[in-house]
């Protein structure tokens, strides 16, 4: 199948499986798509969207954020990742667009990625999605998503991706591509463990069959592993069997029974006096005879 061919069924799958694409952040505005996508960086959607109703009460303006304390902002998005440097982000991000650009949040590439916290993937999302224009925003589902179904092949940098996916993809349905290929990453082909059974792109898809040689490899050894252990397992019970049969054949000699022992006898003091050393009475003089001598 050539690239080309791959585009035409890939694109054509997703827009009849995914006719709306679109991005998970909550957002009423420009300001606040920015400021969201910023603390987006590493850190899930949901969890977003659990600080920025709070963070946009208190701070609704590029105004009124560009006039809070660090100690201020982070407060309200502690529990996002790495809070320190979003919080120095978004305290530049607004006191720059205040400064240069009114308070308005740029249309261009080249102006976004003078704002601090703002990357070549933050401007194209906020081009993409605040704008509709034709932005490729390559984070790390894109990048994945489109070497894996074989959108891309070998590229090293997310540009890389951008570029090539420019290339390929119609500019009227770029910006929605995007949100394809993200949400894809996010709950289909994703990084550890792809669903690869359950989608509709495998059939296409370059990696599928790459991914099904290396289980069959995998279920094999597992198989290989499980038979050496049977293996052993009866050659030890053959080992056990055959010692009893030994054991049977020759049977060990009966031990000689025990005699009893005899009872010890009581050893004879020498200090004791001896029977036979007593005085006879016989010898002793008859009182009557005693007159007579």
């Amino acid at each position: 199948m050539t690239r080309k061919e791959r585009y035409e069924k890939t694109l054509e799958w997703f827009e009849q499986e995914m006719p709306i694409a679109e991005t998970e952040l909550n957002y009423e505005n420009t300001f606040q798509l920015i400021v969201a996508v910023i603390l987006s960086a590493q850190c899930t959607d949901k969890r977003v969207n659990m600080i920025t109703p709070a963070l946009f009460e208190a701070f609704p303006t590029p105004q009124k954020l560009a006039e809070a304390t660090p100690e201020q902002v982070y407060e309200y998005i502690k529990s996002c990742s790495y809070p320190n440097n979003k919080t120095k982000s978004l305290l530049g991000m607004a006191r720059k667009l205040v400064d240069d650009y009114g308070g308005e949040v740029p249309s261009d590439i080249d102006s976004l990625l003078t704002l601090p916290g703002v990357g070549r993937k933050t401007a194209n999302v906020i081009l993409a999605v605040a704008y509709e224009l034709p932005a490729m925003a390559v984070d790390t589902h894109v990048f994945r998503v489109s070497e894996r179904i074989g959108l891309t092949r070998d590229s090293k940098t997310p540009l890389q991706t951008e570029e090539t996916l420019m290339k390929y993809i119609p500019e009227d349905i770029i910006p929605k591509a995007h949100h394809w290929l993200i949400l894809h990453g996010r709950y289909v082909c994703k990084a550890r463990k792809p669903l690869c059974e359950s989608c509709g792109l495998r059939s296409f898809c370059r990696y599928y069959p790459i991914e099904q040689k290396r289980l069959e490899k995998e279920a094999i050894a597992k198989l290989k592993k499980q038979e050496e252990k049977r293996k052993q397992k009866e050659k030890e019970a053959a080992a056990r069997k055959k010692a009893k049969a030994k054991e049977k054949s020759n049977p060990k000699p009966l031990e000689p029974p025990i005699e009893p022992i005899a009872p010890e006898l009581p050893i004879a003091d020498n200090n004791q006096p001896d029977d036979n050393n007593q005085p006879d009475d016989n010898n002793q003089p008859d009182d009557n005879n005693r007159g007579r001598s």
